[in-house]
């Protein structure tokens, strides 16, 4: 079963900043509940083709994987999808000037590896609520940063 997932939140905060926030991977820790380690494996500034490392926590079990860059629109968007991954998985970061700032999106789209597979209705709606919780979060930050 393929995952489809977006999730959008209005943060009331610049698109630019928000944007640049979570188009920095050292702060992925901040916000991205689960992730322990967020790495640029190469050179700064992250760019299409670049490739980052992240170590997490899902659904209990510890999961290493690798993101390269597909695209990036600095203050716009960021896809990456994976090349070393249990979850094969397209991640999407969209920001778009709202009413009193920005509303943020992130879309996760994957087939879920074997050992996953069964869990798929599971797995979707667990995918859906940590977005939910981490984009709730990215907004509090935001938020607060801007008073």
């Amino acid at each position: 079963m393929a995952i489809d997932v977006t999730v959008t939140e209005t943060i009331g905060a610049p698109r630019v900043d928000v944007a640049g926030y979570v188009m920095d991977h050292r702060n992925d820790a901040a916000w991205i509940g689960g992730i322990s380690e967020s790495t640029l494996l190469g050179d700064e500034p992250l760019g299409v083709g670049s490739d980052v490392r992240r170590v997490a926590s899902f659904m209990g079990k510890r999961i290493e994987y690798v993101n390269r860059v597909d695209s990036l629109d600095p203050g716009r968007t960021l896809a990456m999808h994976s090349i070393e991954s249990p979850f094969p998985m397209r991640v999407t970061y969209s920001f778009e000037d709202a009413p009193g700032g920005v509303e943020a999106s992130v879309r996760v789209q994957g087939e879920p590896a074997a050992m996953y597979r069964v869990a798929g209705p599971l797995l979707a709606r667990q995918v859906r609520r940590s977005v939910s919780r981490d984009l709730r979060t990215l907004k509090e930050l935001m938020e607060a940063s801007t008073r």
